[in-house]
């Protein structure tokens, strides 16, 4: 009953604050899962109820979605998925939490260092290769993906719909992949997962009435720190499971 509980909040909090912030959300939602679930399937169900999340967004701005990108960027997530399963690949706990601690050190990143545009298709295929694989792999990957969409000329809208149709396919083969590991569920926990996932789109909702009241200034001071903040946690929880 309580890892119900924790989970439907988790779901809800955290999607809020994919609300306000465009990310983080899926990286809190996941420190959670870690501690209630094994590894693998810690990972599926966090994509799981990332399809909703994701899904509605995609769903709600399906017009703005770029079907040429978004076409690379599977081929490289269907490249990476081979990969990961040829090498019979199995994600440890502290390889887990080591390589999402580091992952905002890309938001520290200057833009003009690296010039990736998602718009061209070897780029695209490479943001599927290396986004796709990281989410497969370790389980989140949204700042690896937002880098090749910075410096697009796209629409806003068009961003914002191919993104979050990237971020569906990605949590879908993450479900695929791990689905072995999702038969440690009982019905309940199974249960659990299906009612918490409509709570994915009313934090997302709040979350964006939040993100009205933040000033441009503080929506990007705020991201990086709090990013930043997470990432330390997962380094700490990786380094300390090594020790």
């Amino acid at each position: 009953m309580w890892v119900g509980v924790a989970l439907v909040l988790a779901v809800f909090f955290t999607s809020m604050l994919s609300g306000i912030f465009g990310m983080a959300g899926g990286l809190v939602l996941l420190a959670v899962l870690l501690t209630i679930l094994p590894v693998g399937t810690a990972i599926a169900v966090q994509g799981a109820i990332q399809i909703v999340a994701n899904g509605s967004r995609a769903f709600f701005s399906r017009a703005y979605i770029d079907w040429r990108i978004l076409g690379m960027i599977c081929l490289g997530l269907l490249t990476a998925a081979i990969i990961l399963f040829i090498i019979r690949y199995t994600p440890d706990l502290a390889t887990v939490c080591i390589a999402v601690g580091l992952m905002p050190i890309l938001v520290w990143i200057p833009r003009h260092w690296l010039e990736l545009d998602a718009s061209k298709p070897l780029h695209a295929f490479v943001c599927g290769l290396l986004g796709g694989g990281l989410n497969l792999a370790i389980g989140v990957s949204g700042p690896t993906v937002d880098i090749f969409f910075i410096r697009t000329q796209m629409d806003r809208r068009k961003v914002i719909a191919t993104k979050a149709a990237t971020q569906v396919l990605s949590h879908a083969a993450k479900v695929v992949f791990y689905w072995q590991a999702t038969m440690v569920l009982t019905p309940f926990e199974w249960a659990a997962v299906a009612l918490a996932a409509p709570f994915a789109i009313a934090g997302t909702s709040a979350g964006y009435w939040l993100l009205q009241r933040l000033t441009d200034v503080h929506f990007r001071a705020l991201t990086r720190w709090l990013v930043t903040a997470i990432g330390i946690f997962y380094l700490a929880r990786g380094i300390s499971l090594l020790i």
